[in-house]
């Protein structure tokens, strides 16, 4: 395989982890973000998103001479309009570079090239490119390109790398959004192939972790409909789109829709008319009342059953609610599945969320390419209505951890303890994670906007403590969270993150 040379300013095609390949500009990386160890990588800015990456040289390609490869593989109207970005950039850099020269030719002298700033993340400034005549880039010393080197570099014999991010444990994609800290912004994007086989003597309980190992998602042929563009369903969406699949939606409030219409969605007039035009319809709303109004109320999912229609439930709703739906939707033929979802806006928009998945294994099957779209791993659990007793576990846990931690920052408050020494100490320690960091960051910069509504989490907590209830099983602390997110709410901060629960222990 052809080495490649890369600059500053080179306009490249990268590939990260399971996404389509995606035009960029090398940029120049924020200071206080260090390379990944290991092999050689260029930090790339990906035209028509806000999305940063080190991405390592046997993943990427030059712009021009892979042009069209890449347009005839990916249809997409996001692509395309990364592609435009492209082209505007470069009827820019060429106005420019002509502006240039005409200036030079007045004055009847050669302007000497000289050495200017590297390129910073969001500069399209082409006037800032260095002398052509600068060495190639090495890991160390990264530096500028010229125009003359736009696109520049080896066409044939060049292929992407295939082999799985996991096999590296040096090296790790990160994206980096631009409104974000570098320190907190980076979420790994490698996913792994992992199946656990059904033991002989277990309740069959399988997992699956449904990525493609080389990245890459062939979308479903069949027609996919999507009911509740929330916080978590309009990430799921947006995913589904990318990654190349046909999506109809439809929304309590229409005008939600109209951005995914733009983005090539088709609009489905009622959850009967989606149903019955789709072949899997997903559904993701906030409690187990608008779970069974979207199917059992008027122009519901119901109606628009027929046999070997699937419905696919990810709202978290408790396991009586799942039941009873499973019931109805195969009463008519159709076929069953309930698909929780654990994580938060940001992974949903990431696509990165978890999902746990009970009921008909065919249908799972059948979601294959939906779930790597829209996730970095799925679990199959057996039964209908063990994902939702899983998923009630999970954010019984996630929603005490979350109470518990305020109350530690309330107490350090009081107790006359620096809040960000006692956030310091803690990431410092074994209960460090990217999750404690940035709720507590956001806490104490006041920042409560919803990545997981906090009446939703109040809500799983009281289901989980009835799930307690019912197998006769005590939740002692659960309870104890419950009562301090019931106050949070009557201080009015249901529609804020779940970290407002603080708002709970100050008022």
């Amino acid at each position: 395989m052809a080495t490649v040379h890369l600059r500053i300013g080179d306009l490249v095609w990268g590939k990260l982890g399971r996404y389509p390949p995606w035009p960029g500009k090398v940029v120049s990386p924020p200071k206080d973000l260090k390379k990944p160890r290991g092999k050689k990588c260029h930090f790339v800015k990906f035209f028509g998103t806000e999305d940063h990456a080190w991405i390592k040289v046997e993943q990427l390609k030059p712009y021009h001479a892979h042009k069209e490869e890449m347009i005839k593989i990916n249809k997409g109207k996001r692509f395309q309009q990364a592609v435009d970005a492209v082209e505007d950039f470069l009827k820019k850099a060429k106005g420019k570079e002509q502006n240039s020269d005409g200036k030079g030719d007045s004055k009847g002298k050669k302007t000497p090239n000289k050495p200017l700033k590297i390129l910073e993340e969001d500069d399209e400034d082409l006037s800032a490119l260095k002398d052509p005549s600068e060495k190639d880039l090495t890991d160390s010393d990264p530096e500028p390109s010229t125009l003359e080197r736009l696109g520049v570099g080896p066409g044939s014999g060049f292929k992407w790398e295939s082999s799985p991010v996991k096999d590296d444990p040096h090296f790790h994609h990160f994206l980096l959004s631009q409104s974000e800290k570098p320190a907190s912004s980076m979420e790994p994007i490698s996913k792994r192939l992992k199946i656990i086989d059904e033991d002989s003597g277990s309740t069959s309980i399988q997992a699956a972790d449904s990525t493609a190992i080389n990245g890459s998602i062939i979308p479903t042929d069949k027609r996919i409909g999507f009911l509740g563009l929330g916080l978590m369903g309009s990430g799921i969406v947006s995913n589904l789109l990318k990654m190349g699949h046909v999506v109809t939606v439809w929304n309590r409030t229409a005008e939600k829709c109209d951005l995914f219409i733009q983005e090539g969605a088709r609009l489905g007039r009622t959850p009967a008319e989606v149903a019955s035009m789709c072949d899997i319809t997903f559904s993701c709303v906030s409690d187990p009342k608008a779970a069974r109004d979207l199917v059992l109320g008027p122009s519901g999912v119901l109606q628009g059953i027929r046999p070997g229609k699937c419905y696919v439930e990810m709202s978290t709703v408790d396991p009586e609610t799942i039941t009873e739906l499973s019931q109805v939707i195969t009463s008519r033929g159709g076929r069953f599945l309930e698909a929780p979802v654990a994580g938060s806006q940001q992974l949903s928009n990431d696509g990165m969320l978890v999902i746990l998945s009970a009921g008909d294994r065919t249908v799972y099957e059948d979601c294959s390419s939906c779930f790597q779209a829209m996730g970095k791993t799925s679990f199959f659990l057996g039964e209908a209505g063990n994902a939702a007793r899983m998923m009630l576990i999970l954010n019984m846990v996630q929603g005490s951890f979350m109470a518990t931690i305020a109350e530690g920052l309330t107490l350090a408050q009081a107790t006359g303890q620096s809040q960000q020494t006692f956030l310091d100490i803690l990431c410092q320690g074994q209960m460090a994670s990217t999750f404690v960091d940035q709720k507590c960051q956001n806490i104490l910069q006041g920042n409560f906007k919803p990545d997981y509504y906090l009446k939703h989490i109040q809500k799983d907590l009281r289901l989980a403590i009835s799930m307690g209830d019912m197998a006769n099983h005590p939740t002692p602390m659960a309870a104890a969270a419950n009562e301090v997110y019931k106050r949070a709410k009557a201080l009015d901060q249901s529609d804020n993150d779940i970290s407002a629960v603080y708002r709970a222990y100050i008022h």
